[in-house]
C-alpha cells in the first residue's frame, strides 16, 4: 500500500511512524519536515498528504502535529477525505470500521512509540463496516464533500 505522511516536525515519533509503516510493507511518501526543503507548516503538509489520497498518489495517510488537531483540520478541507485524529487503538478501529476513514491524524505530543503501534495496527486491521447504517453515513459524507465541490 501507497501511504502518505506528513508532520510539521521532524520528532522521534513521526521518524517511528515512517520507519514502522516501510516495515509493514509500505510505500511512503513523506511530506513536511520528513522531506528536506518542503513547507513543514502543519497546514500545507496535512494539505499535501491528504490530497496525495483524494488524487489516488496514495492509499491512504498519515497526518501529525503537535496536537493532531490542526492536521486533522487541514486533511479534512480535502474533498474526499475523511481524517480521524485516533488517540488509542480503539478510536483507530472505530474510524476506519464505521467511518470508513482514510486519513489518520496523530498527536506528536502524546503518541508513544508503543503506542503508535498500536494503533497503526488496528488502523491497518479494520475494514470498512459492511452495515447499512455506517455505509450510508459515509455515503451522506460523500455527499457533503460533493456539494462543497460544486459550491467552490
Amino acid at each position: 500500500m501507497r501511504i502518505s505522511v506528513s508532520s510539521d516536525m521532524d520528532e522521534p515519533v513521526a521518524r517511528a511512524l515512517v520507519d514502522r509503516l516501510r516495515a509493514l510493507g509500505h510505500e511512503v511518501i513523506a511530506h513536511g519536515a520528513l522531506r528536506p526543503g518542503d513547507d513543514a507548516q502543519w497546514a500545507a503538509c496535512s494539505q499535501a498528504a491528504a490530497r496525495d489520497v483524494a488524487e489516488g498518489r496514495a492509499d491512504q495517510a498519515v497526518v501529525c502535529c503537535w496536537t493532531g488537531t490542526g492536521a486533522s483540520i487541514a486533511a479534512n478541507k480535502v474533498p474526499g477525505v475523511r481524517a480521524a485524529l485516533c488517540t488509542d487503538a480503539y478510536t483507530a478501529d472505530g474510524a476506519r470500521r464505521w467511518n470508513d476513514a482514510n486519513v489518520l491524524a496523530l498527536g506528536l505530543r502524546l503518541t508513544s512509540q508503543p503506542l503508535l503501534t498500536e494503533i497503526l495496527d488496528a488502523w491497518f486491521a479494520a475494514e470498512p463496516s459492511r452495515e447499512d447504517e455506517d455505509r450510508e453515513n459515509v455515503a451522506r459524507i460523500v455527499r457533503l464533500d460533493s456539494g462543497r465541490a460544486q459550491r467552490s
